[in-house]
């Protein structure tokens, strides 16, 4: 990528760099000898005929007093190409005495030139960027949709082939406004590629970011406690780093698959939703603690989860005040173990016995049987 011109923004920053190096003024002109910047703000617009010369005849043009009567738009001084990838792109004028400014002059023209050379890398870090969330954001949606993939991946310099698994990011931008919050996205965007040494990080909206990180550690396995490790010095960092609140979520690690990021992100994004409804108070939600509710999230929206809620509605009609439902959600989180069921409780065996049998007749189920038992337990996942 290289400049067609310089921008007038480029030209008034090289311009305050460069007067705070020599106590005299300087003009930037563009390739058609047009004053750009300057640090005499009324000269900007004026046409520069030096700078003309210097473009048309590729020479440091150095002008005396004599000569600047001649000319239009011009002041003693002297004019050097600015040059970019060996393309003159514009002049750089130091006014005074040739003899004297000369030797400045020339610094001056190097150290802007270092400066566009700057501006330049700087823009195309920026386009690479915006071409690698492009990427991230599209194979997210759907792997198999996008068009020239392992053509677009490899001039992004991305590897397809290497494992990755998606962490999701949510924000809490509180009462920043939409620019101040757009530039600390930005902020921690950057931070998190250096931090997690991964260059697939993207800002999907003011409220989420996305990360594909490397699925597997150095020893080529899922380590989920290393992961978990990971995830939350990161949350701690951005947390004592930023004005951002955050929570994080990971998917599941899909090993084939052509959507297999694609389906990570879902689950990421599904983990995210379920962890915040179960466990507001939490920061970190991960797919391998969540599993079954995450997968029984999808039939919230379907016939089947009325279905499956059926025997649990029938429960809760007459157990008003839910210690009904309380002692079976305790019944199952002691994997069906009625002494420590019911010292958790603090009730007696037969208390315990009692209340369960009375379950089994509200809901219509039979506790003894293995199916029944199923479907209960999935009512009360469904019920959070």
């Amino acid at each position: 990528m290289e400049f067609d011109n310089i921008t007038p923004q480029l030209a008034q920053y090289i311009v305050a760099r460069t007067m705070k190096i020599i106590d005299c003024n300087v003009n930037v002109m563009n390739s058609r000898g047009e004053i750009i910047g300057s640090g005499d703000l009324e000269r900007i617009g004026e046409l520069h005929e030096g700078a003309m010369l210097a473009i048309s005849q590729k020479r440091v043009v150095t002008i005396d007093n004599p000569t600047a009567k001649k000319l239009k738009g011009v002041k003693p001084g002297v004019n050097f190409p600015l040059k970019l990838n060996e393309k003159i792109v514009g002049v750089i004028g130091v006014t005074g005495d040739p003899q004297k400014i000369i030797q400045f002059a020339k610094l001056v023209c190097m150290s802007a030139e270092m400066m566009m050379e700057q501006a330049q890398l700087l823009k195309q870090l920026s386009q690479d960027n915006r071409l690698k969330e492009e990427f991230i954001l599209s194979i997210i949606q759907s792997d198999n949709k996008v068009a020239n993939l392992s053509e677009w991946s490899r001039k992004l310099n991305i590897d397809l082939s290497l494992p990755r698994v998606a962490v999701t990011i949510e924000i809490d931008n509180g009462q920043l406004g939409i620019q101040t919050a757009m530039s600390q996205l930005q902020n921690l965007q950057n931070e998190l590629q250096i931090i997690t040494k991964s260059k697939l990080v993207a800002i999907k909206s003011l409220t989420e970011i996305v990360m594909l990180i490397p699925a597997l550690n150095k020893f080529n396995r899922w380590d989920l406690m290393e992961h978990k490790d990971n995830l939350e010095k990161l949350v701690t960092h951005i947390k004592n780093s930023s004005q951002f609140a955050v929570k994080i979520s990971l998917g599941n690690y899909f090993y084939q698959g052509i959507d297999r990021i694609a389906r990570s992100y879902q689950t990421a994004k599904t983990v995210m939703a379920v962890g915040k409804q179960r466990m507001p108070q939490c920061r970190n939600y991960y797919y391998q603690e969540l599993i079954l509710p995450v997968l029984l999230e999808s039939l919230n929206r379907d016939w089947q989860a009325d279905e499956l809620l059926s025997p649990l509605k029938k429960l809760k009609l007459s157990d008003h005040s839910g210690i009904l439902r309380k002692t079976l959600l305790t019944w199952f989180n002691h994997n069906l173990h009625n002494n420590n069921t019911a010292n958790s409780l603090f009730i007696h065996r037969n208390t315990l016995e009692y209340r369960l049998n009375r379950i089994s007749k509200l809901a219509g189920l039979n506790l003894s049987n293995f199916d029944d038992r199923v479907l209960l337990y999935i009512a009360l996942q469904l019920d959070k």
